[in-house]
């Protein structure tokens, strides 16, 4: 019963805890069995509290026992990305210069929103230092490993989150994404990954890296992406840049298909090189939206690729996460961090402007194309995971990792919602992302467009190989 507990969906779990078929102890004792047993393997979690998880785990328990249920998520495991505020655990960021006690007893937006929703916290995944990069390691917790081959990297910088959901350690999972960090790990570990629009999903305490940080959802289907929305996007005064709530219910949304939809597929974004195997996945995919209806069209959205400008603004924001942190500090960090924050600080105020200026037209040019087109479909990422333990893949003509993920950043810039669904595996059996891209705040559509993709071709049965089990 235990690896069938593991393989369940947040929806399922619901309904097994509301018929009284599983209880929420049982259900985090068996994610707690599995963390221990398979992460010494992927070290996707810097924390684990078994005690602290088990009583939250007793009350939701008690709450079922006594018709009281509380919100849509009550009993339900969540793996919380080491970047949001928990109360009762310290969040470090991956970081010798965060001092434990001064982030006790407060709480986040995200995980203000999940507890009153009844959720049982799984523990803390592991994060890149601040969140500053495309994998997962830190100088604290060491390097996060891809659940499909350890010997591969998970992604980052919400790595830790990705494994969680892939090995059946948590149903769900927090992420954060300035420049892909959702959607990088969910494509490398095989998962649904949403990058919300900008504002979507209140987030506090505020980024350092501004306006390119969104808060979202990890998690193994789109249902359970769409569930873990409703809870996400309620209202916390304290993120004043949160869009008004529109009262969306994601779940409700999810039916319709896309028959009738004017679908983009640019395989390449007109600039790209991509791995002829990834090309073929999300061509076939593709070809799966045409049979369900909607009309496919192949074209290029028709900007160049952002990446300077995207660089000015992401290690802008990475000068000012350390900007107030002296020498001795700076010398316990990751020395790669430092380097390009300190970089970034000798920017002029006009070079950040210019990007600022880019970053604008590249918003108004998809707001232009998004007129004519409901979808833009891409590949997630233009390769599969590579060797763990480094920036970007060996004999690189970059040492930079946003260099290998051109799909990602330019929809940070633009602020637009970006989802990531598995849709093939390559021949080294690593997982293939295609990526749905919506006009701003059109969500609730790309959730509506990647559920019918993934009802039509579910990869939801195939699960790494560790997920049964630690590797002898």
């Amino acid at each position: 019963m235990s690896d069938e507990i593991l393989a369940m969906t947040a929806m399922q779990l619901r309904e097994h805890f509301s018929n009284r078929q599983l209880s929420p102890v049982e259900v985090a004792s068996a994610m707690l069995d599995q963390i221990e047993r398979v992460d010494s393997h992927t070290n996707g979690f810097c924390l684990v509290d078994r005690e602290t998880t088990l009583a939250l785990a007793r009350a939701s328990e008690q709450r079922y026992v006594e018709g009281r249920v509380q919100g849509v998520l009550d009993g339900i495991p969540v793996a919380v990305k080491d970047v949001f505020l928990t109360p009762m655990w310290p969040t470090l960021k991956g970081s010798h210069t965060v001092d434990p006690q001064s982030t006790m007893d407060k709480t986040g937006a995200c995980t203000a929103a999940l507890a009153r929703h009844g959720y049982v916290p799984i523990g803390k995944t592991t994060t890149p230092e601040l969140g500053w990069k495309g994998v997962t390691d830190n100088p604290v917790n060491g390097v996060t490993n891809n659940p499909w081959n350890p010997q591969k990297t998970s992604g980052g910088s919400s790595g830790g989150s990705g494994v969680a959901v892939a090995l059946g350690m948590a149903p769900l999972a927090l992420g954060t994404d300035a420049g892909g960090s959702i959607r990088i790990p969910s494509a490398f570990c095989g998962i649904v990954g949403l990058k919300p629009s900008f504002g979507e999903v209140p987030h506090w305490p505020s980024s350092p890296f501004g306006t390119l940080a969104h808060a979202g959802p990890m998690t193994w289907t789109v249902e359970d992406c769409a569930l873990m929305m409703n809870v996400l996007c309620e209202a916390d005064h304290r993120d004043t840049n949160a869009v008004p709530r529109r009262g969306i219910d994601y779940l409700a949304e999810l039916s319709g298909g896309v028959k009738g939809l004017k679908i983009a597929y640019s395989p390449n974004l007109g600039y790209v090189d991509v791995d002829p195997e990834v090309e073929a996945a999300v061509a076939q995919a593709a070809r799966v939206f045409a049979e369900l209806g909607a009309e496919v069209v192949r074209v290029d959205p028709g900007f160049s690729d952002p990446l300077a400008a995207f660089g000015h603004l992401f290690y802008g924001g990475a000068a000012n996460a350390i900007r107030d942190l002296g020498p001795k500090k700076r010398a316990v960090m990751d020395p790669e961090l430092v380097k390009v924050a300190e970089k970034a600080a000798r920017l002029s105020m006009l070079d950040y402007m210019g990007a600022m200026n880019e970053s604008m037209a590249l918003r108004e040019r998809m707001a232009a194309f998004h007129q004519k087109y409901d979808l833009l479909l891409t590949p997630t990422l233009p390769l599969t995971a590579f060797k763990t333990g480094r920036e970007v893949p060996e004999d690189w003509p970059s040492t930079r990792w946003p260099t290998w993920t051109p799909f990602t950043y330019p929809f940070n810039m633009t602020g637009q919602p970006g989802l990531s669904v598995p849709c093939g595996f390559d021949s080294q059996g690593l997982p293939i992302g295609l990526q749905l891209v919506g006009a701003r705040f059109n969500d609730a559509l790309v959730l509506r467009a990647g559920h019918a993709y993934q009802q039509a071709a579910p990869l939801t049965d195939r699960r790494p190989a560790l997920f049964a089990g630690a590797k002898e």
